[in-house]
Parts: structure tokens; sequence; C-alpha cells
């Protein structure tokens, strides 16, 4: 018979051979239940020109990404190659590694860095709504301010980047496993924004361009809105929403300028949780953009946010260069 030192020999390397495999199955999982992948270039909705509105947003674990925004985009690559969010050169990453780019809407503070890294760049969609492609144009691509880089519009065209107009329908986002549809919104109304339904395989993330909620624009595009994603919710295919609050409470409403305040987009996720319930609204992450950087506001910002969050939501508030991971 082995002794009692052999035996508890083997007994300690069972246990450890089981713990490292319970571990194994632990990390596996955890992957698994990552979906996606959110790199966020820039976080602010002005004054700060190297950290504006750009999130890269990618399958868990691929290095190919759809840019949602482009307010900055180079200060954001090195500042995300500085944490390790991601790999490469700067050069690798705007041309290999970012395969298109979503506009949600015409302010500088969203575009501003494509323009600007145009020349670098290498071909690849831009995609929009159609009064946001015609925006970029007829007043950004075009010899008086930059040059045409796109492939339609005023001659010269340089054909870089090709306008890819967002419909009804869902479109592929060619080189990434990620699928897009389109979806307008009210940024001062009638001034069109849009928000960018993101899917991989059968889990969906959404980003908001700038909007006002419905009451305030007279509009019912974030209530159209929240009636197609209420039964993705439901499901719990769609865990995360990306969605912009400019200023804090204290903010007149009628000087928001088509933006949100934390007491509205309160409201607004009271109206989507009247369509999916309570206990279905509590899985959701919230991804707090573009805040203004004036003063202490996104401080404030967020701590009116997670004080009054009757909602029990997940509020994620980025830090530019810093790679979220997401379900």
């Amino acid at each position: 018979m082995p002794c009692p030192t052999v035996k508890r020999i083997f007994s300690l390397h069972t246990m450890k051979k089981t713990a490292l495999s319970l571990f194994a199955i632990f990390v596996h999982i955890a992957c698994l239940a990552q979906n996606f992948d959110i790199i966020p270039l820039g976080i602010y909705g002005g004054e700060q020109e190297d950290n504006l509105s750009a999130y890269l947003v990618g399958a868990s674990g691929n290095s190919n990404f759809l840019c949602l925004d482009a307010g900055t985009i180079n200060t954001g690559i090195r500042k995300a190659i500085e944490l390790k969010s991601l790999s490469g050169t700067e050069e690798t990453v705007l041309k290999d590694q970012i395969k298109g780019y979503f506009i949600s809407h015409g302010h500088l503070d969203h575009l501003s860095g494509l323009i600007i890294n145009s020349p670098a760049d290498s071909k690849k969609n831009i995609f929009g709504i159609a009064p946001v492609l015609q925006i970029l144009q007829n007043h950004y691509f075009i010899t008086d301010t930059w040059i045409n880089f796109a492939d339609q519009g005023q001659k010269p065209m340089l054909g870089k980047y090709h306008y890819h107009e967002l419909q009804d329908d869902e479109i592929v986002v060619e080189n990434t496993p990620l699928f897009l549809t389109g979806y307008e919104l009210s940024h001062v109304n009638p001034y069109k924004s849009s928000a960018a339904l993101v899917r991989k395989d059968d889990h969906y993330l959404l980003y908001l361009g700038d909007t006002g909620a419905d009451r305030i624009e007279k509009s019912d595009r974030l209530n159209i809105l929240w009636d197609r994603i209420a039964p993705l919710i439901k499901k719990g295919q769609l865990n995360t929403i990306l969605i912009e609050v400019s200023f804090p409470n204290s903010q007149p409403e009628n000087l928001l300028f088509g933006h949100l305040t934390p007491n509205l987009l309160l409201e607004e996720l009271s109206r989507l949780k009247g369509k999916t319930g309570q206990k279905n609204l509590e899985n959701l992450h919230i991804v707090v953009t573009h805040r203004k950087p004036t003063k202490d506001n996104p401080e404030i910002i967020k701590k009116e946010l997670l004080s009054n969050n009757l909602l029990k939501v997940h509020y994620i508030f980025p830090e530019q260069g810093k790679k979220i991971s997401l379900p």
C-alpha cells in the first residue's frame, strides 16, 4: 500500500490539476461571454480637440474595427497603444485595423479626425445616412476646405473613401464579422443625427450620435429606436448602449441644443423600460459618451447619474485609450 505521504502528494497533485482545469474552464466561459471590445479614441463632446468622440468597436479578440464617429483618431490610437489596448504602430492601426467609419452627423467634434488623417489613411468605407454623407461631400471633402478623398462629389476625386449610404437594410462591414444598421435621430430638430446598431452573430451593440430627448425635440426618433431594440433587450441579445449625456441637470432645457442631461436620459430609459420591463433593463450596460468637458461638468454628470440610478442599469464612464470588454 502507498504510504500516507505518497497519498497526500497524489491528492495535492490531483487537486492542483482539478483547480487548473476549473480555472481554464472559467477563463474559456468568460471569454465566450465577451462579444464586443470597445476602444475609446476620444470621449468628450467639444473643446478638447485631442479627445473628441470616436470609438473603435470590434468582435472580442479581433483586431479589425469599425470606428463609430471620428472626432479624434491619431491621438486616441497613440493613447490606446500606450495602454496596450491596441497593438502595432499608429500607421498600421489607422491603415489596417480600422476597416471603416460610421459618422453619426456632420459636426466637427464627430468627424474632424477622419478629415485630418485622410492623407495617411487607406481605402475604406464611410457609412452614414444620406444627409450626413451629403454634408461630407458638399462641405468637407472639397477643395476649399481640404481636398476630396472620396469617390463622389467635387473633382478631382482621389477615391480613397467610398460613401456607403445606410438605409433600412442591415449591411456588412467589410473585413470584419460586424453588420450595421442606421437609424435617424433628432439633434435640434430638423437637423439629423443617427444611431448605429452593430451586430456580431446574434449579439448587438447600439451607438447613438448626438440626440435630444423626444419631448424636447418634438420628435419620435428615439421612441422608434426603442421599439426596434426592445425585443433584442428582452431576448438578452443587446446588452450595451453608448449614449450621450452632454450637460448636467442644471442646464436649462432651452439651452440643450439637441443634447441630453442625466434627468433626460432617465426619462428616455424609463420609456424604454415600458417596452422591456424593469428586470430586462437591469442587464444593460450604458456607456456614457459626449460629456462636455467644461469645468467639472464630467464629474457632475457622473455623480448625478450614479446618485439617481432608479433603473439599476450599469453605467460605464469611458477613458481615452482604455479598452472596454462587453457582453
